[in-house]
């Protein structure tokens, strides 16, 4: 990979509380950490840290209770085109075909038809479904409708896609297929990508560096750099050594939890 110079993603200092009816929740407390261009950045934790809260907020779609996060500098306070989200649940329009679907960004930018068309043709063909622009979602299987909403993510050229455990609803065939193809879909398109799992796997196949988040509230715990060159062999013994690390690491941390 090259060197990641220009910094995209800044987190500084946040927290997120909730107010319920019986008390106030803190979901996660004084979270900083940067993403730079081009790197793949995932989140990873024990369950309830507030890794898609973060991930919300970030995307602007919930606001911090206090910090700040920037993209390109400037804060974020609301969804913007710089950045699109990839979520678990595909959220396709089932009355539109793929290839609508896939255009539905550019439409909402008034990006004109021709223009349109060849970007949605040309989306399909990187995640391989160009054979499939006039079906509906209904007749694609999970890991195909996956495919689809990353060509929809990434037809408005973004410069950040947020990816919420996009592959999680996926038997571990096609996950592992899926993260194939994204890495394939990263080498070709050079995005820069904030990755939410719960897969240790997962995340050391995946990533450039790991935020490895505390039980809630949710804080920075470690930042993992992962070293390993692309394309990385999971039956390595320095990935199965990676992998022991994180894995030894977010055990301690639910422990630690239980034990309050």
């Amino acid at each position: 990979m090259t060197a990641f110079d220009k910094i995209w993603v800044t987190v500084k200092n946040v927290a997120r509380q909730f107010s319920t009816r019986k008390e106030m929740v803190t979901a996660l407390e004084n979270v900083s950490f940067e993403v730079h261009d081009g790197q793949f950045v995932s989140l990873l934790g024990p369950s309830g840290c507030g890794k898609t809260t973060l991930l919300r907020m970030i995307g602007g779609l919930d606001v911090p209770t206090s910090g700040t996060i920037t993209i390109d500098g400037k804060v974020v306070n609301g969804p913007s085109p710089k950045m699109t989200m990839v979520f678990q649940e595909y959220s396709l329009y089932p009355w539109r075909t793929v290839a609508q679907n896939v255009g539905f960004g550019l439409e909402m930018i008034g990006t004109p038809p021709d223009q349109r068309k060849a970007e949605v043709e040309k989306q399909l063909k990187l995640v391989g479904l160009e054979n499939f622009s006039d079906s509906y979602p209904y007749e694609l299987s999970g890991g195909m409708r996956q495919r689809a909403a990353v060509a929809r993510a990434l037809a408005t050229d973004p410069a950040v896609m947020l990816m919420d455990e996009p592959f999680g609803a996926l038997d571990a065939q096609t996950r592992n297929k899926m993260q194939h193809e994204l890495l394939h879909i990263r080498q070709e398109t050079k995005k820069t990508i904030l990755f939410v799992t719960h897969s240790v796997d997962e995340a050391v196949y995946l990533s450039d560096k790991i935020v490895i988040l505390t039980p809630r509230p949710g804080s920075v715990h470690e930042i993992y750099d992962v070293p390993l060159p692309f394309p990385r062999d999971r039956t390595s013994m320095e990935f199965a050594q990676i992998r022991k690390n994180i894995l030894q690491v977010i055990e301690e941390l639910e422990t630690d939890c239980q034990n309050i």
